[in-house]
């Protein structure tokens, strides 16, 4: 097969790109790596800490810290390989609980001299009292960075490193904080700074490399390293992500009303279930939560898309359950994937401006006024339903799911104040939408805060119909969807 990428590395057969080997071989005290997406950074630190964990002498084990428990996982898988293609005598222990009195455990590799690499998730006191090396894998996605930093960073008084690696996620956040004194205040710190954009990747040979490892049919080996720069760029949620997540440059939380680190604070861990599904089969509900539900519809039909935000309320917490997304429909065809998820919620607040009107009528002679409240948009009521959903997420009351379509959503809504000194929440329209995500979200957030008594949406429908059995199901759904 001929290759199309243009940008071969001075060894193609090498393990590593250049900038992969310049962060391996660099032993500073302290370093930092600010990076695009994908490109092999952890990948190559996992080979890294192998090397230097198994050599003679070696005094300090290392201590792995992960956005979650997933990615603690893959760490230690990949420092398990590597140990294999070193040939270095390591023995898995699987995962041991490092301390019982806080419930942290690690995935830990041993090595023949006696020396452990532990992988563990973002919790940052499972830094605390352990000496030797530390890996901040991720490090700007962790809950509180700030943090993190200030109980790892005594651990190597007595030897050792620590690396810092991970993308941005916003002007805000402390991993920027740290960039910008390296940069902009003579480097207190005495950091060793990397940088790796994709197109810093892209020319040092990536794309080859990428070829390398994917079937010969897949659509990546037609492609050129400007083809691929065009192909990632595309695939992102707006061009705000693509700069932030693979150009190294942080979203500008001063332009935002929702910053970075507040959204991904309420995010839900990667591999956590949180998503309930109707059976398509039998038309049974699979969910079997303890909490009421309540949802947001806001409505759209050609430019903009419609979409149900559904949240469960669990105690004071409100937690995603479901979103649906659609675009080009008509409004009866939306009816029949929508109606259904309004029949289990105890209060819907959806969007009457505009073609909601109509949407609204229907709803409420379907369902009552007692479930479902027409919501008019003004510049009031926006800043009225915004609000909310801040206060939700600083609270730490909302859980939402990480999806790059909704982080972008979110993201877009903007605070202004006018002239005359009245606040207007606006969005750039986009083909990702009209911020419509964002406002489905803060409609159920009204809708579960209302101070309505909640309907017993577990063993009912409308017409008293039992919602639990396949059969009663099925007739319902038959029912709403004419």
């Amino acid at each position: 097969m001929t290759v199309k990428a243009k940008n071969i590395p001075a060894n193609p057969g090498g393990l590593f790109l250049p900038y992969q080997e310049k962060w391996i071989v660099d032993r500073s005290r302290l370093k930092l790596m600010e990076k695009a997406r994908q490109i092999g950074l952890s990948w190559s630190t996992a080979y890294a800490a192998d090397e230097r964990t198994a050599e003679a002498g070696s005094r300090f084990d290392q201590w792995i810290s992960s956005r979650d428990d997933l990615q603690a996982r893959l760490v230690i898988e990949d420092c398990k390989m590597f140990a294999k293609v070193l040939d270095l005598a390591a023995q898995d222990l699987g995962e041991l609980v490092i301390d019982p009195e806080k419930k942290i455990s690690a995935y830990v590799l041993h090595f023949a001299n006696g020396r452990r690499i532990h992988s563990m998730s973002s919790n940052p006191d499972a830094q605390a009292g352990k000496r030797g090396g530390r890996i901040l894998d991720e490090f700007a996605l962790h809950p509180d960075p700030r943090k993190l930093w200030s109980i790892a960073y005594p651990g190597i008084t007595w030897g050792g490193n620590m690396e810092v690696i991970s993308t941005h996620r916003g002007s805000g956040n402390f991993f920027n904080q740290l960039i910008r004194e390296i940069r902009e205040h003579n480097n207190p710190k005495k950091i060793s700074l990397h940088r790796v954009t994709l197109q810093d990747a892209l020319d040092q040979g990536f794309l080859y490399k990428l070829q390398q490892s994917l079937p010969d049919d897949h659509e990546i080996q037609e492609m050129d390293e400007a083809a691929y720069f065009d192909f990632i760029r595309s695939g992102c949620a707006d061009e705000e992500s693509f700069q932030q997540e693979y150009m190294c440059v942080p979203a500008d939380d001063a332009s935002a009303f929702l910053e970075y680190d507040l959204i991904a604070g309420c995010e839900y861990s990667s591999g956590e279930v949180w998503e309930m599904e109707f059976d398509d089969l039998s038309g049974v509900w699979k969910y079997n939560g303890k909490g009421r539900l309540f949802a947001g519809l806001d409505i759209g039909r050609k430019k903009d898309l419609t979409v149900l935000w559904i949240l469960e309320l669990l105690g004071d917490t409100l937690y995603t359950r479901k979103i649906i997304e659609l675009k080009n429909m008509s409004k009866p065809n939306q009816e029949k994937v929508i109606w259904p998820w309004m029949a289990l919620c105890a209060r819907t607040c959806l969007d009457y401006t505009g073609i909601g009107i109509g949407w609204g009528d229907d709803a409420q002679r379907k369902f009552g006024e007692y479930r479902v409240e027409c919501v008019t948009f003004t510049s009031r009521v926006k800043e009225a339903l915004a609000y909310p959903v801040r206060g939700k997420m600083e609270d730490k009351k909302l859980r939402i799911p990480y999806k790059p379509e909704v982080r972008a959503d979110l993201r877009a809504v903007t605070k202004e104040t006018t002239v005359a000194g009245n606040i207007r929440f606006t969005a750039e329209r986009s083909e990702n939408g009209h911020a419509d995500r964002f406002w489905a979200l803060a409609l159920a957030i009204h809708a579960a805060g209302n101070g309505v008594s909640p309907i017993e949406f577990t063993t009912s429908g409308p017409s008293g119909m039992r919602l639990s059995s396949g059969s009663t199901m099925n007739n319902f759904m038959r029912s709403i969807n004419g």
